[in-house]
């Protein structure tokens, strides 16, 4: 796409297609090994990395390495923010995909517990740590990439597709492992069968290289780059100029809430013989793959509504809508309605949570400007995604096996998490009609809305035609 001839918005190439798809395609390949890690964590582990003494302690153990890679996070977050906003967009979308290509490669090749005892585990939490770093920096790097490619009046569109490609690809990984588990038998599953998946991921990085190389750094960082104003010490530069900006992020990051009561608490809570539910395995290993296929679909509508509307309205509406909607999910589990569990499940998460998920990815970085932008979003987002990682166990503390009245209880604390999230929404600048170089800018004056709406529908004719010529 050509460049913008707007005052407001940086000139240069504005690749949009191009970037768009290496963020989708990035994202896709660091989630599928995100996610068929904690698939195995739960499946297989327990039985080759840790000790067979007590088999409760090394689900517990097992699952704890999972968790690990939430710890990780926030470092990452600081590490590769910094690394974003001084060496630019491409160059820490390339490091995050190697560092979380090769260590889940590696996991594929680990020895076993029986091969070298306690060296098993101890390389596996190592591992899950470099993935939790890695992951950090991929969601704020491929939204700010993809953000300042975009077109004015399309950035809410554009930037969906990052999402697109997480949800992605955690169907690429349930489509890999699920299929594997299913037909291969038991033994040689657990042997040789589950680290296919994991050597698979040498083809992710192989691919992502090959895309990731194609995009070229983004105008407003390149024009940050010639003016002499990237900052030395970014994480500073945005606690301190941007502070309220990353307290809001962080609150509505908090909504990570809604697929933890989907897959993780409602699994539990289902399938757990301690809960006596008695939902069948399998029920809980597809809701997850229907619901990320709905939300596929779901996204892209979503983010070109967030260029129409603004951002804070779909957020603030996904945020109540599926806080309330958890009520009736897991009172769907209680009375063991396998149909109306799923349903609920899927319209929960998989449509009205995408009104806050399809719109993060426009809505975080344009909080902040361009200098600090990859920092402001990684740093804020990761610790509250952190935080929701310690919510499996808080549920199950307020609401043990046994207790009364599980729904109303668990419910209320998520409805009350959406809230936060919501009232953070509510309170952010609407950015939408905000051009580039004003982003971050408490004072900015939006373009008028018939003039936006004018411009916006220029653009999406270009697009048009552009694909018509191609």
């Amino acid at each position: 796409m050509s460049s913008t001839h707007l005052a407001g918005e940086p000139q240069g190439k504005h690749q949009s297609r191009k970037a768009t798809a290496s963020g989708w395609i990035g994202s896709a390949l660091e989630y599928y090994d995100f996610f068929i890690y904690a698939t195995a964590a739960a499946l297989i582990f327990p039985q080759i990395f840790f000790p067979k003494g007590d088999p409760q302690i090394a689900i517990i153990a097992s699952l704890a390495t999972y968790g690990v890679g939430y710890v990780a996070r926030p470092i990452g977050a600081i590490v590769l923010g910094h690394w974003g906003d001084t060496h630019g967009r491409k160059h820490v979308l390339l490091v995050c995909m190697f560092l979380m290509g090769f260590s889940t490669v590696a996991v594929g090749l680990l020895p076993t517990y029986d091969q070298v005892g306690l060296w098993a585990p101890a390389l596996l939490v190592l591992m899950r740590l470099i993935q939790g770093f890695a992951v950090a920096g991929e969601i704020s790097g491929a939204s700010s990439m993809i953000l300042e490619h975009a077109p004015f009046g399309r950035r809410g569109f554009f930037a969906s597709f990052t999402l697109q490609g997480v949800q992605a690809g955690q169907i690429l990984a349930a489509a890999v492992f699920l299929p594997l588990a299913h037909y291969m038998p038991a033994d040689d599953f657990n042997t040789w069968g589950w680290r296919i998946p994991f050597l698979l991921s040498f083809l992710v990085i192989v691919a992502g290289w090959i895309i990731r190389r194609e995009v070229d750094e983004t105008p407003a960082f390149a024009e940050v780059g010639q003016s002499g104003k990237v900052p030395k010490a970014p994480v500073i530069q945005a606690v301190t100029e941007s502070w309220g900006d990353m307290l809001r992020v962080l609150c509505c990051s908090l909504m990570n809430v809604i697929p933890v009561v989907a897959t993780i608490f409602g699994a539990a809570y289902a399938v757990q013989p301690g809960y006596g539910i008695g939902f069948e395995k399998d029920v809980y290993l597809w809701i997850p793959v229907m619901g990320n296929i709905l939300a596929v679909i779901v996204i892209p509508y979503v983010g070109n509504l967030s260029d129409k509307l603004g951002r804070r309205l779909p957020i603030m509406v996904g945020a109540l809508g599926s806080g309330l909607l958890s009520f009736g999910y897991l009172y769907a589990i209680s009375i063991h309605h396998v149909p109306m569990a799923i349903g609920m499940s899927l319209l929960m998460w998989g449509v009205v949570y995408q009104g806050y998920n399809a719109v993060f990815p426009s809505f975080y970085p344009e909080m902040f400007p361009t200098r600090t932008r990859v920092s402001g979003m990684a740093i804020s987002q990761n610790v509250g995604t952190a935080i929701t990682a310690l919510l499996p166990a808080l549920f199950v503390a307020v609401a043990p096996p046994g207790a009364a009245n599980i729904p109303l209880i668990v419910g209320s604390i998520t409805l009350a998490i959406c809230a936060i999230a919501a009232i953070a929404a509510y309170t952010a600048r609407e950015t939408y009609r905000v051009q580039m170089k004003d982003l971050g800018n408490v004072d900015a004056v939006p373009v008028p809305a018939q003039e936006y709406e004018r411009l916006r529908q220029q653009t999406m004719d270009q697009g048009r035609l552009t694909r018509a010529a191609a």
